[in-house]
């Protein structure tokens, strides 16, 4: 919880709201209508469902989406335009962030050669393996292991637990949340002889029909190269490189327990939600949205601001500007219309049993 306070006034300039009556309130902290429980909350309503929820709340005052009879017994209103860059602009205000003392916490190890920037922020058992570079004004939290010749970028942000590998880099600005590992080995193998994988793909029979006597490990030589202003969500795994760098471009938001893969790249101001896999060496470009739990194969390529639904299971290429979904993925207009048709099977298996018992009748009477 914030332990900051602001004037109605202040926030309204702030997400370039148009503020209605007393603009000297001030306020603790922003919650939904329902609850609003003190005279220092500020209601969230910036929806057309949640205005009404006004009506009985007890905050004071309240974003909104526009004027109305429900507002009409707060002591002040701001109103926006865009509700949730007002929303962003408002938790940012009243954001706490996790307490971490300037310095270099004595138990840190940092090896020889190591070059840490101004204004360090290093926690508790933090390990920096030898060369590393930590930018300046960088927040390194307790527990994590940043590995040899690697690079944490200026004003960075490492909550506990997240291991960074041997020459990954991590730019400028970037977030990586709890227990994210960045440089691990990517998961590539190869058999001595042909293995069942790549016989059921040069098969279209449905039996496998070779074995997977031995598994080499193909060895993982080239690092994780990631961006300024990039977020990691928390249990995230990113795989460094066969001979390819893996790479995560400027902007890009990734949400929890994501996996991507040896040699993908990932463009800029990207949203992957949580539970996505990538497959190595898949190329996804510019500003694509990956919904939650969505699936991509190996060696595919998603264009430019491409959009998968929740769940949708990639095993092609995707075209620039295209909303797909489903199992395979298909174009919206494509997987609707499959569905639509997979809702009348049953009424059409129904008619057809109708006709095929008519058509009998028909032969029993010729006869």
């Amino acid at each position: 919880m914030s332990n900051k306070t602001f004037t109605v006034q202040e926030i309204a300039d702030a997400v370039g709201g148009r503020l209605i009556g007393d603009g000297s309130l001030r306020i603790a902290k922003v919650v939904r209508p329902t609850e609003a429980a003190g005279s220092e909350d500020l209601a969230l309503a910036m929806g057309s469902k949640l205005i009404p929820l006004l009506k009985d709340s007890k905050a004071v005052a309240a974003a909104v989406s526009g004027e109305s009879e429900e507002t009409a017994h707060l002591k002040a209103i701001i109103v926006v335009d865009r509700a949730r860059v007002a929303l962003a602009k408002m938790t940012a205000m009243f954001a706490e962030p996790v307490p971490l003392k300037e310095g270099i916490h004595p138990t840190a190890i940092i090896e020889e050669g190591a070059k840490i920037g101004a204004n360090p922020h290093i926690g508790a058992m933090v390990y920096i393996g030898a060369n590393a570079k930590i930018g300046d004004n960088a927040a390194i939290h307790p527990q994590c292991y940043i590995g040899d010749n690697a690079t944490v970028g200026n004003d960075a942000l490492l909550y506990a637990g997240v291991k960074i590998g041997a020459g990954t880099s991590i730019g400028d600005r970037a977030i990586v949340h709890f227990n994210a590992s960045i440089g691990a080995d990517g998961f590539s193998f190869v058999t001595p002889q042909v293995g069942s994988v790549e016989a059921a793909k040069a098969s279209s029979g449905g039996t496998v029909t070779a074995s997977n006597a031995a598994l080499i490990r193909i060895s993982s030589l080239a690092p994780v190269l990631i961006g300024d202003d990039v977020e990691i969500g928390a249990n995230t795994s990113i795989d460094r490189g066969t001979v390819a760098s893996t790479r995560i471009g400027n902007g890009t938001k990734i949400d929890n327990q994501v996996q991507v893969g040896h040699n993908v790249r990932i463009g800029e101001n990207c949203m992957i939600c949580g539970r996505v896999g990538i497959a190595g060496s898949a190329t996804i470009g510019n500003r694509v949205v990956l919904g939650g739990a969505v699936g991509v194969a190996d060696h595919v390529t998603i264009g430019d601001d491409a959009i998968a639904m929740a769940m949708s299971g990639i095993a092609g290429n995707v075209l620039p500007r295209t909303i797909v979904g489903g199992i395979p993925a298909a174009p919206r207009e494509k997987m609707m219309e499959n569905l639509f048709h997979m809702g009348r099977l049953k009424h059409l298996f129904s008619k057809v049993e109708a006709l095929a018992e008519k058509i009998s009748l028909l032969d029993k009477s010729a006869t």
